[in-house]
């Protein structure tokens, strides 16, 4: 399902830098021939080009929701839908760790993430990723800053130290949490009272993707944390529509998912 939309875009791309470069033809038929069967060789291959090229007019959400889509860390499959683990048919699954095998759009995404950061928390002093999913991205954007850098666990551990914060934390530091992905905020929202009850300032959270759901917003509000997120589900629908990943009836259902998603697919 994605193999199309990906050979759409990098055909594209590929159209409107190399016009006048044979290679063009070769790249472009190999992969509309379906010769090309391994997706992340050809996407290493073209990353330089295609997102140089292709997406640099984009907004940083249009951007992002194009990276996950075209490395397949989004899948939308709204008439086979996934099962989450609160029991919600989902007709979306989003594992943004695939993210960190192509070196080009981790590093987009890190950076994106920095800057964010930079721009909405200039105060901060340490980074905190939220285990397990947050830990290499948090990591990653620490590097990127020149910060301090520590990761929470949902809970504390049962043996040895005992620890929930692993990584020096000093009480009063201002700390940003980072996230790969915002569903209901619950168990990223436990990562934030685990610490301020050690003492941190937590001057917000900053993530990859969220659905937008309205019941995130209003947890991360009545818990007075600023969430910055680089994509959400709305810009992701309009890129996914646009690559021609989704139908229109499909587009329908998907948007339909959003308004209600305990009780859609039930």
């Amino acid at each position: 399902m994605c193999n199309q939309p990906l050979n759409k875009l990098i055909s594209r791309s590929l159209t409107s830098y190399v016009a006048k470069s044979a290679s063009r033809h070769f790249f472009i038929s190999r992969l509309t021939q379906g010769q090309s069967k391994n997706i992340k060789q050809v996407y290493l291959l073209l990353t330089p080009l295609l997102f140089r090229y292709a997406v640099d007019k984009l907004t940083i959400q249009q951007t992002v929701a194009r990276h996950l889509l075209s490395v397949q860390a989004v899948r939308l499959q709204p008439t086979t839908p996934f099962t989450w683990s609160s029991g919600w048919k989902s007709p979306i699954y989003c594992d943004n760790r695939v993210t960190l095998a192509y070196p080009d759009v981790r590093t987009y995404i890190k950076n994106a993430l920095a800057d964010a950061i930079q721009q909405q928390f200039p105060s901060v002093e340490v980074i905190a990723g939220v285990a397990t999913a947050g830990i290499p991205q948090g990591a990653l954007v620490a590097d990127v800053l020149g910060l301090p850098y520590c990761y929470v666990r949902p809970e504390p551990k049962a043996h040895g130290m005992g620890k929930q914060i692993e990584g020096y934390l000093a009480a009063g530091q201002r700390v940003v949490v980072i996230e790969d992905l915002i569903s209901t905020g619950g168990s990223s929202l436990k990562v934030v009272d685990a610490l301020r009850a050690a003492g941190a300032d937590v001057l917000g959270m900053a993530a990859i993707f969220t659905y937008g759901f309205p019941l995130a917003d209003q947890n991360f509000r009545e818990r007075n944390v600023p969430l910055v997120c680089l994509s959400h589900y709305d810009a992701l629908l309009t890129e996914a529509q646009a690559l021609d990943y989704i139908s229109a009836d499909a587009m329908a259902s998907l948007s339909a998912w959003r308004q209600n998603p305990a009780d859609w697919g039930n």
